[in-house]
């Protein structure tokens, strides 16, 4: 179950790179890249097996962030419609703050999985 959780890690690290590294932005290659995708199916598949686990909290943890970002980012592209698309002049920050957010989450879960400590 470590070396899936790394594994699990890992993937959204992917993500996250990819976002970095190309034209994509952070965000939508973390929410929309198969790397990520993979990540939360993986991670549907096996957080049965983490239950009653330090890692189980792991698996939350994961989850929580994948999830608590979609919203996010999806009420920013709704104050987008909303203002017609004159929010895109300040929606950019809360984004640029939510993938600050899933660099954090991904960094913070994996550094405790190496020290082997529920997050």
């Amino acid at each position: 179950m470590i070396t899936v959780t790394h594994v699990i890690y890992a993937l959204h690290a992917f993500s996250l790179i990819t976002g970095i590294v190309t034209a994509a932005s952070i965000v939508f290659a973390f929410l929309t890249g198969w790397p990520s995708i993979i990540a939360v199916i993986l991670n549907y598949l096996n957080r049965g097996d983490a239950r009653g686990t330090w890692l189980e909290s792991h698996f939350r943890w994961q989850l929580r962030t994948f999830w608590w970002g979609l919203l996010w980012v999806a009420l920013c592209l709704a104050f987008v419609v909303a203002t017609l698309g004159v929010g895109l002049l300040v929606a950019w920050l809360p984004l640029m703050v939510v993938g600050l957010w899933f660099i954090y989450r991904v960094a913070r879960g994996w550094l405790r999985l190496v020290d082997r400590r529920p997050i």
